[in-house]
């Protein structure tokens, strides 16, 4: 069981992405999903986050407005739509399943994103 990122890629400031997270071997309908980003030399943050059924939604304030996150529990997925991309933004972005229930948690290997002229 798994989730993998994908959508990673270099933009130019002001450009948007979208990224996905498709998770295997088991039901993303039972797991909260957060997106997490790391930059070089920098921890680890988590930046959105949605509920198992999507009744509640966060972000953090620095991508409030701009990232909106979103889930297709039916498509076993979940995505991080990312606007007006900043030079403050580039990182290793993460896909993390939590489980609403019981289970383990999930951690993808990241999807790379630079934003550069």
């Amino acid at each position: 069981a798994q989730v993998v990122e994908s959508g990673g890629d270099k933009v130019q400031p002001g450009g948007s992405l979208k990224l996905s997270c498709v998770a295997s071997d088991f039901l993303l309908r039972n797991y909260h999903v957060q997106w997490y980003r790391q930059a070089p030399g920098k921890q680890r943050e988590m930046i959105a986050s949605i509920t198992y059924l999507g009744g509640n939604i966060f972000y953090a304030d620095s991508v409030k407005g701009r990232f909106t996150i979103s889930r297709d529990n039916d498509a076993n997925a979940a995505w991080l739509e990312m606007t007006e991309l900043k030079s403050e933004d580039p990182a290793t972005y993460y896909c993390h399943a939590t489980p609403a229930f019981q289970g383990l948690d999930y951690w993808g290997k990241g999807t790379l994103v630079t934003v550069s002229p």
